[in-house]
């Protein structure tokens, strides 16, 4: 049962192992584990990130694609869900329509892109995407009639994922039963089915064929695999995903606007989770998003922290300053490819290969 849930790609280091299941628990149980709304709103990110990092971790570490239109289709995905429940009013039928009408037009560009662009090398498509990109947050800020323009759309949601919505009067294990919890469950469900589902895609012949082009594309052609079709079919699945993770995201915020998902700081975000995660491992967009998330949300505590407790050393208080947490967030991300340059999954399971060998 577990082989076929993983596809057979299990973490082949005991050390791996562990820190995916303390994720999987810690996500599992982060609204009892973690009280308080800020615990509950990171954990809702990192199950987001999570999939939308495995999307590109498709294109980028699998197919050794480097695009940067992939936060369009989240911002797709997001305002799919804004735009319609924003005419058709908070009901299920409006996230269905929402979404369907997102994943068509999503499938319909990253067509489009991968037919015109991919026969193109890799630099020349990389700047394609990224006019792409920048063009298609242009238009979202200018259509202001469908998209709200600058302001974003906010919007109500199912009564069932309302946070008014509370079926149980008595709390359970301390924690108030509500939508709001509803809906996070909603998105844990969702985010385990997309990462097992990517598992399945890049375990499979396909996703073999995938790795070969990566690898060496002239070869991959050579011995009749048509590399274009192999790429633009990856590409497309890509988009889809992080379609999915844009309309997660907006569930979860209730609004949506340029600078909500389709900021090129996001794109920035996913290629920095990637390469702490690891490229070529979908365990390791669940790894870099929890150590890149958790870092970017509670940094800013501890060095508050660190520059209370040394106040009588005035340097070192202003180096601790909280003003200063993107200084610090950059040390780390040094330090962590300086000794994880193939990212932790890598460097875990080199280090259990070594123990084997």
């Amino acid at each position: 049962m577990l082989n076929r849930l993983l596809s057979g790609d299990y973490p082949r280091s005991k050390v791996l192992a562990v820190i995916l299941v303390a994720i999987l628990i810690g996500l599992a149980f982060a609204p009892f584990l973690f009280p308080g709304v800020k615990a509950l709103s990171v954990a809702a990110k990192v199950l987001i990130f999570v999939v939308l990092v495995a999307s590109f971790d498709l294109l980028l570490g699998y197919t050794g694609i480097v695009s940067f239109a992939h936060t369009m289709f989240f911002g797709i995905g997001a305002y799919g869900i804004a735009v319609a429940t924003t005419r058709l009013g908070p009901t299920w039928t409006a996230l269905g329509v929402g979404l369907g009408g997102a994943l068509v037009l999503s499938l319909l560009l990253s067509l489009a892109v991968g037919l015109f662009s991919l026969r193109v090398r890799a630099i020349f498509f990389a700047m394609i995407t990224l006019a792409v990109a920048a063009a298609f947050q242009t238009l979202a800020s200018q259509l202001s009639d469908i998209t709200g323009g600058e302001d974003g759309l906010t919007f109500k949601v199912p009564e069932l994922l309302s946070p008014s919505f509370e079926p149980f009067e008595e709390p359970f294990l301390g924690v108030t039963i509500d939508g709001r919890l509803i809906c996070y469950y909603l998105l844990f469900v969702a985010a385990v089915a997309l990462v097992l589902a990517l598992l399945r895609i890049v375990n499979s012949p396909f996703g073999r064929v995938l790795q070969a082009i990566r690898e060496n594309e002239f070869r991959a052609e050579a011995i009749g695999y048509r590399v274009v079709v192999y790429r633009t079919t990856s590409s497309v699945l890509s988009a889809l995903f992080a379609t999915l993770a844009g309309a997660m995201l907006a569930l979860w915020l209730r609004y949506n606007g340029p600078d909500t998902s389709l900021s090129f700081e996001i794109m920035m975000d996913c290629l920095l989770i990637v390469v702490i995660g690891g490229m070529g491992t979908i365990y390791g967009s669940a790894i870099g998003a929890v150590l890149f998330l958790v870092a970017q949300s509670y940094l800013q505590d501890l060095l508050r922290l660190g520059s209370e407790a040394t106040a009588g050393l005035p340097w070192l208080s202003a180096l601790l300053s909280p003003d200063r947490w993107l200084l610090w967030l950059g040390v780390l991300f040094v330090l962590s490819v300086y000794y994880f340059p193939t990212g932790v999954v890598g460097r875990l399971r080199a280090a259990a290969a070594r123990k084997a060998g």
